[in-house]
């Protein structure tokens, strides 16, 4: 049967450790220009660090060298390079992307087969990626809410090492540096659930290396294909083929996009929702472990894998999984709504050869961040890293939490 085999403990709070002391910042909101609504999961970069933005579109750039520049780039808008004093301004910039609009014929992209399309970018895939191991630097966040409040913070700094894109030895690893955690002391909060994710998602997400989840020739054969209207990645334009499961298999199929670029033929992205059609299946493939007596029924599995290029060379990162689930005690009446999410950011990378994390260090799947990482304490905890700043209604729920210990 397959499975995502990552361990996300809903009981748990991540934190990770950092790398280098920093010393000027950047902070900013984006927006789209079209409409004025906030921008989530644009990739904001500049002296060789980089962060996303939140689904509040804030982000906090921090650099150990002078920012003399950041490029700002989102699918489906253009890129924007912002330089000198115009970074320097009072509260923050407010960012603007533009729509953009990719010129290809209708008729290149209706008579275009996207089943031969996938199967040259796998083809090209030893081209596109490394050919060595590479050292990231990464901050990590996984949250629970139950219905709409939070009762679980875990996040934290870790390196992850991988191996070429290509047959070698080693394993790609991921080792926790620095990480905090909070839970809701409320008893009926507590809930010891296991459902796939956690900080070894990048090593078990990458579709592009870990091909027996998505981009192998059996799961392959069970889609249908259809190309869609091209869009960008910055200024990269982007084949974009939507994929649909076109027969029954053992295990849950997905629905989704898979993002390719126009000149490299390099995966650049994929949107990826598990079929709920079948409730069993989909259980099979998000739960790991729960407490005898409770029910748990699967609402949503959702995916997010976006690749960056950097120096003709395109790497991973970011990374996101949500899960919308209920669960209740047998014999109750109402079904309780719970949403996880648990989301990795790549801020850099090293660009020496790459030392691998040894299997001492390395975090075991079939661990709980609770056991490893420290209570929320100082407020300055994260002032020398690039993270995922916390969206408003999340800071807010941090105070709430730490003022109920």
């Amino acid at each position: 049967m397959k499975r995502i085999a990552i361990l996300f403990l809903l009981t748990t709070l991540l934190c990770l450790e950092a790398w280098s002391q920093q010393r000027t910042t950047v902070s900013g909101t984006v927006v789209s220009a079209t409409t004025g609504h906030a921008l989530a999961g644009v990739s904001v970069s500049g002296g060789g660090q980089a962060v996303v933005t939140n689904e509040d579109g804030y982000f906090l750039l921090k650099a150990d060298t002078e920012l003399n520049s950041i490029v700002v780039s989102h699918v489906g808008y253009r890129s924007l390079r912002i330089e000198g004093d115009e970074l320097k301004a009072e509260g923050g910039l407010r960012i603007r992307l533009q729509p953009t609009t990719i010129q290809l014929g209708e008729v290149l992209v209706v008579a275009m087969d996207p089943r031969d399309l996938v199967y040259e970018a796998i083809r090209k895939i030893p081209k596109n990626y490394s050919s060595r191991p590479e050292l990231f630097h990464c901050f990590y966040r996984e949250t629970a809410m139950k219905r709409q409040r939070y009762i679980m913070v875990a996040e934290g700094v870790v390196d992850m090492y991988k191996t070429p894109y290509r047959p070698s030895f080693g394993r790609d690893r991921v080792a926790i540096r620095k990480g905090r955690r909070l839970l809701s002391p409320r008893s009926g909060d507590t809930l010891s659930v296991k459902v796939t994710g956690g900080p070894v998602t990048p090593v078990q997400l990458d579709i592009v290396k870990n091909r027996d989840l998505l981009l192998n020739d059996e799961d392959l054969d069970s889609y249908d294909m259809t190309m869609e209207t091209p869009t960008s990645i910055g200024d990269r334009s982007q084949y974009v083929v939507s994929i649909r499961p076109r027969c029954k298999k053992p295990y849950a199929l997905y629905y989704g996009k898979l993002y390719i670029d126009q000149e490299t033929l390099a995966f650049t992205r994929a949107e990826l929702s598990l079929d709920m059609s079948d409730r069993e299946k989909a259980t099979l493939m998000m739960l790991v472990k729960k407490p005898a007596g409770v029910r748990f029924r699967p609402k949503e599995l959702s995916l997010l894998i976006d690749y960056r290029q950097e120096d003709g060379i395109t790497h991973i990162s970011y990374v996101r999984t949500t899960f919308r689930f209920n669960c209740d005690w047998r014999r109750r009446l109402f079904a309780t709504s719970f949403t996880a999410c648990c989301e990795m950011a790549v801020t850099s990378h090293e660009t020496e050869p790459a030392q691998p994390i040894s299997g001492r260090e390395s975090f075991d799947q079939r661990d709980a961040f609770f056991d490893q990482v420290e209570f929320f304490r100082d407020s300055t905890f994260w002032q020398d890293y690039n993270i995922i700043e916390p969206t408003i209604s999340l800071d807010r729920a941090i105070d709430r939490l730490l003022k109920s210990r």
